[in-house]
């Protein structure tokens, strides 16, 4: 059973203002926004839409989950950027900041490739599942410690399309 959480125009509400603060603090300047796989799909391409600045795209595909409902604790990288980070403003676009191990490993990935900036945009934060003390820089809505699903979110790679957030209330997907 799914139960919305927040609806398309919370979301797109949300998403504006955060690309609104994205543009102020970049002013001028142009971002390079890395989208973490498959999750932060949606909401970067909202978001990039949101930037009123030069911005590029990248993609980087992470596992921490697998079909599973909780982290393996262990980050995998299946597939890296290829835009070269090096004195560029970076942003990395997540969809959900939870354990805090994902962009945790991310962040010092990215460090090393020298940008000018490296900021963080998560359009979640369930802080109370932190494992690693990490912040996001840009953060849309703080959550419950619930399984969400919905806007690129998924459980076991279903309900990815759906234009809400909605909490999976029980196993058994309908």
């Amino acid at each position: 059973m799914l139960k919305p959480l927040f609806t398309r125009d919370q979301i797109a509400n949300k998403v504006a203002e955060m690309g609104q603060q994205i543009t102020h603090d970049f002013s001028g300047q142009s971002v390079v926004l890395i989208g973490v796989l498959k999750g932060a799909c949606l909401f970067l391409s909202d978001l990039a839409r949101q930037i009123k600045l030069d911005a590029t795209f990248d993609f980087i595909a992470v596992s921490s989950y697998g079909a599973a409902r909780q982290s393996a604790g262990e980050v995998q990288l299946i597939k890296d950027v290829t835009t070269p980070l090096q004195g560029q403003n970076v942003i990395l676009v997540e969809d959900i900041l939870d354990t805090g191990l994902t962009l945790s490993f991310l962040k010092k990935l990215f460090a090393a490739r020298q940008p000018r900036a490296l900021k963080t945009a998560a359009l979640l934060d369930k802080t109370s599942r932190r494992l690693v003390p990490v912040e996001g820089d840009y953060i849309g809505f703080q959550i419950p410690d619930e399984f969400v699903v919905g806007y690129g979110l998924d459980y076991a790679e279903r309900y990815r399309n759906l234009p809400d957030i909605c909490v999976l209330v029980n196993d058994t997907p309908k």
